[in-house]
């Protein structure tokens, strides 16, 4: 998996109009290793199309590399009474800040339902990307990834996709329109 590494390569295009690869990030924190895990199994679903897909943790992650990339999903667990966990606020705030709808985001949590606010986080971080981003896809897991959460993450994973393909043929445009 690849991770720690700065967005610094070329890419190539599904589109064919701009010779450009959709680049994904994937950034994630996780305690129990339960988020990490999910990330992981996230990042295997989208070996399977063609994009160039990069995971990192939160801590390796610039708020400069948000401009880098076409979609982020963001992975996170929920502390304490439902809140978003102290590593994970600069990235909020940055994707707040960033104030991007031509961003595809989606967001993904582990957390454990015995608890009243079950992946809080996951919440918060939703109802933000909604606002300020375009938001495909929602992701909640119990505990650590099961089989049957396989198959969510492959269908959470879709959504990126597709929501990606709808925004490419306007991206492409705008890009062409730029270079003339």
């Amino acid at each position: 998996m690849s991770k720690n590494q700065g967005p610094t390569q070329k890419f190539h295009s599904p589109m064919g109009l701009t010779n450009y690869k959709m680049k994904i990030a994937i950034v994630y924190s996780s305690v129990t290793g339960n988020t990490k895990e999910l990330a992981e199994v996230i990042y295997r679903n989208f070996l399977g199309h063609s994009v160039d897909v990069l995971m990192y943790r939160v801590e390796d992650f610039s708020p400069a590399y948000l401009r880098s990339y076409d979609a982020i999903a963001i992975g996170t667990y929920t502390w304490g009474d439902g809140e978003i966990p102290k590593e994970m606020w600069k990235l909020y705030q940055a994707l707040e800040e960033l104030d991007n709808k031509d961003l595809v985001t989606a967001v993904f949590g582990t957390g454990d339902s015995f608890y009243p606010n079950y992946c809080g986080a996951v919440n918060l971080f939703r109802d933000m990307l909604y606002v300020h981003t375009n938001l495909a896809a929602t992701l909640k897991v119990e505990l650590l990834p099961q089989i049957q959460d396989f198959q969510r993450s492959q269908k959470f994973v879709d959504s990126i996709i597709k929501r990606l393909n709808q925004l490419a043929p306007k991206s492409d445009l705008k890009n062409k329109l730029q270079q003339k």
